[in-house]
């Protein structure tokens, strides 16, 4: 990732979720690490296929082994305070019981896939981003 991609994914960030403390730090090739503040959030890996450019946000949530903890008021609360944004929900998927969706408001933002490995509960939530949602529309260069 270059520069200028690291900007625009970083202004991409802090204005999807309304939070100015998003930054990405690149870690070469392909990869940044995205952080809120110190705390490391993710990774944001970059891909090329079809000769069309596109993003990914990785971010990993460890969640209680207790098993009746309830995930989607449990992520809705997680994401909310990490991010510093209440517009954040959590949903389940029709039809499918190893995944759930996040919302901002009414925008669909990503998918949060289960891991249950070793009797371990994980959430990875995948925040997918085309290269044409960084164009900004009032600054075209940008």
């Amino acid at each position: 990732m270059d520069v200028q991609e690291v900007r625009k994914l970083d202004a991409y960030l802090k204005k999807v979720f309304g939070n100015q403390n998003i930054r990405l730090v690149p870690k070469g090739g392909d990869i940044a690490e995205v952080f809120i503040g110190e705390d490391d959030l993710g990774e944001m890996t970059a891909d090329d296929e079809d000769g069309e450019r596109s993003y990914n946000f990785r971010m990993v949530i460890q969640v209680s082994q207790d098993p009746s903890m309830q995930p989607v008021p449990t992520l809705t609360n997680y994401l909310r305070l990490k991010f510093d944004n209440q517009k954040i929900r959590v949903v389940t998927r029709p039809k499918k019981m190893d995944s759930l969706e996040v919302y901002l408001g009414d925008d669909f933002l990503g998918v949060l896939f289960l891991e249950a490995e070793k009797g371990r509960k994980t959430y990875i939530l995948e925040l997918p981003i085309l290269d044409i949602d960084l164009v900004d529309e009032d600054n075209p260069n940008f």
